[in-house]
């Protein structure tokens, strides 16, 4: 990998020897938060499952980020991964287990389908001809090289298309950016256009006087653009310092080299093609009514009728873009909240969780169950509880354990998610038993297996019928476990997904989830429920806490951050087009000036000039929301994989989005038509 130390030294090929003592490389980040930097942290010892194992250097800082979204604290041998005590070493010899990752460099010369191809054939006789056949010649067994991106993804492949979403989302906004100083810049130029026929007249040539108006674009835009990175750099920090990144946290990227070359190159581009358009329009007049005392402010002939004109466009484009914007945030907030709305089929109020890693290694099945009762006894002896039960994996937390078993009655295997519990879980859980009974103290540890199936069960496999008394998994010489209770359906890992047939069994060993229901708020027993658990064993691995309405929280980062990205991108789009609105309304309004007082002085009355200035910009609105609904209902459909309840056409969406823009493009319109209706005819009649 080409990683360098940043103190001691990295692993060789002699600590991976059978006979080689522990060793272990610390993480950076790691060495820096848990060890304060400290230099001589080389040649220490740190017990990890019982096992002495020596530190003998630090990573470099860069070496990290290898898999977006997963860090490691430490790097060890791979010899030693047989005796360290994880969930899955017991069967790390057998060969039907692929858990490793193998990195490598092509040799220089050697293309990829050369080395492909020589670890296909390698690949394909152990596979065929091996000791121990996984593969029949119809499988055709063979290896794909691919680039360390695309193979080692990581969280990637979650956050891909959001990220891009919000590119999207962000690529938009400058449009509407860029469209609306393009019009501020065409207002500028007509009031300039006096000043710009006096140079013209003096000898400057068109391409000079061009060039003028882009650099003074363009230094506003770089301008803003340091302001912006300025900006970019304390929300960063901001963001960083906080848990609103959630999960993205260890691989939100922070501002370089390259994306500063990016802001530079994008800012001078948005300050240079607003402005091209009024700097051809406004060089491009006749110099000799320009040059009169008194300019003309009326419309001439020739634009009678051609009200909608480049400015007009260009709000027109503002507009049809925000709802573009407007209406994909409208269907994500909408996704929010029906998966915020969803029945998971158990009370996630004050429901604290608990999980401990018990060593296998350490604790016996019997030993475990002590410590599994005795813990349960001490957390419901605790002030405010009213309920307290294990499991094998906390509801709603990602994992998922799955796979298929006999069925009496059935000859196909069936296939179900299990999850292994203690006494009490569904009244903690407020789960309801349909039929049966639940666990009772002597079915844990007991030869006579039992076990609970939810009613998405029986609908599948045995049609509602009741499976009382049947059992699952038996064989010749295992009569297998017997369905003692039906069990309400409840989510198992994911909100989104619909419930599938579950069977619950007692919990035995291992890792365990407690569950403590309270009548208060549940942080408040961190403290005590801590000191219980370093009461009984004060060797065990740190405990996690956290809240099953957090946790469920946290499985909607990725719902959540596009609701309050989208729908803050949509409101700047929004306000953005507003002001474009505004803007084109208070030049047309100081434009036509003179034409309102004439009016006025003609016996036009207030409500008159204010429906003439109101109804242009409402046309233009109109004509924007027109154009960006069409739009929305083409590329709306691009968020189907985003979405949950909800069609990408949704008609309440559209029309709640239309409305909120119809709305307030209203009260941008209010205050320039508010102004003219104060327009004073002799004073407009002298106007210039």
């Amino acid at each position: 990998m080409a990683v360098r130390a940043a103190l001691g030294r990295l692993l060789q090929p002699s600590d991976d020897l059978a006979n080689a003592p522990p060793v272990a490389v610390l993480d950076y980040g790691y060495w820096q938060t848990e060890f304060g930097g400290d230099r001589s942290v080389v040649g220490k010892t740190i017990d990890l499952d019982n096992i002495p194992v020596t530190v003998v250097g630090v990573a470099e800082p860069n070496f990290g980020q290898l898999v977006p979204g997963q860090g490691w604290d430490l790097w060890l041998p791979l010899d030693l991964f047989s005796r360290m005590n994880t969930h899955w070493s017991s069967s790390n010899d057998d060969e039907t287990q692929w858990w490793l990752t193998i990195i490598g460099h092509l040799k220089p010369g050697v293309s990829l389908a050369q080395a492909q191809g020589a670890v296909s054939l390698f690949f394909r006789n152990e596979m065929l001809h091996g000791a121990t056949p996984l593969s029949k010649e119809a499988d055709d067994p063979r290896i794909s090289l691919v680039p360390v991106q695309k193979g080692l993804t990581g969280n990637r492949w979650q956050y891909e298309e959001p990220f891009y979403l919000l590119m999207a989302a962000v690529s938009i906004i400058l449009l509407i950016a860029c469209s609306n100083v393009s019009g501020l810049m065409l207002a500028r130029t007509a009031s300039r256009q006096r000043e710009i026929a006096v140079r013209l007249a003096l000898g400057a040539g068109r391409a000079r006087v061009i060039r003028q108006l882009l650099t003074e674009s363009v230094l506003l835009a770089v301008g803003g653009a340091v302001i912006g990175v300025f900006f970019s750099y304390w929300s960063l920090a901001a963001l960083r310092s906080s848990d609103w990144l959630g999960s993205i946290h260890d691989f939100a990227v922070k501002p370089d080299a390259r994306i500063l070359f990016f802001t530079v190159l994008v800012s001078a581009l948005a300050g240079i093609l607003p402005a091209l358009a009024p700097a051809l329009r406004g060089t491009r007049i006749d110099l000799t009514p320009a040059l009169k005392e008194n300019a003309r402010t009326l419309p001439n002939t020739s634009q009678r009728g051609r009200r909608f004109n480049l400015g007009s466009a260009l709000v027109v484009a503002q507009v049809m873009l925000s709802m573009l914007v407007l209406a994909g945030a409208g269907l994500l907030v909408r996704t929010l909240a029906n998966l915020r709305n969803i029945n998971p089929g158990f009370d996630t109020r004050n429901l604290l969780l608990v999980e401990l890693d018990l060593k296998d290694n350490e604790y016996t099945p019997q030993q475990a169950q002590n410590l599994y009762r005795e813990l349960q006894s001490r957390f419901s002896s605790l002030p405010g509880v009213t309920n307290v039960s294990y499991s094998s994996d906390a509801l709603l937390s990602g994992s998922l354990w799955s796979g298929g078993t006999a069925l009496e009655g059935r000859k196909e295997e069936v296939e179900r998610n299990l999850l292994s519990v203690g006494p009490h879980f569904f009244a903690t859980m407020r789960i309801p038993l349909l039929a049966g009974r639940g666990f009772a103290p002597n079915d844990f540890g007991s030869k006579h297996k039992v076990a609970i199936v939810n009613r998405a069960f029986t609908q599948r496999y045995l049609e509602g019928r009741s499976p009382l008394g049947l059992h699952l998994g038996a064989s010749k010489d295992d009569p297998g476990a017997e369905i003692i209770g039906v069990a309400g359906d409840a989510k198992y890992d994911d909100l989104e997904k619909p419930v599938e047939p579950t069977e619950y069994f007692p919990l035995e060993k291992g890792r365990v989830n407690f569950e403590l229901r309270t009548a208060a708020t549940p942080e408040a027993l961190i403290p005590a429920a801590r000191s219980i658990i370093h009461e009984l064993d004060s060797h065990l691995p740190p405990a996690n806490f956290t809240t099953q309405t957090k946790q469920i929280d946290g499985s909607l980062f990725r719902e959540r951050l596009l609701a309050h990205l989208s729908s803050f991108f949509g409101l700047l789009a929004l306000g953005l087009a507003c002001i474009g609105l505004y803007g084109l309304l208070s030049y047309e309004v100081t434009r036509r000036t003179r034409e309102i007082g004439i009016r006025s002085a003609m016996g036009a009355q207030q409500r008159d000039v204010l429906r003439l200035v109101v109804g242009q910009g409402i046309a233009l609105a109109l004509a924007g929301a027109i154009a960006g609904l069409a739009g929305a209902l083409g590329l709306t459909r691009y968020l189907q994989s985003l979405l949950y309840g909800v069609r990408p056409t949704d008609p309440a969406t559209f029309v709640s989005v239309a409305f909120l823009l119809t709305l307030v493009s209203l009260a941008a319109c209010y205050i320039p038509a508010r102004r003219a209706t104060k327009v004073d005819p002799m004073t407009a009649l002298r106007y210039e």
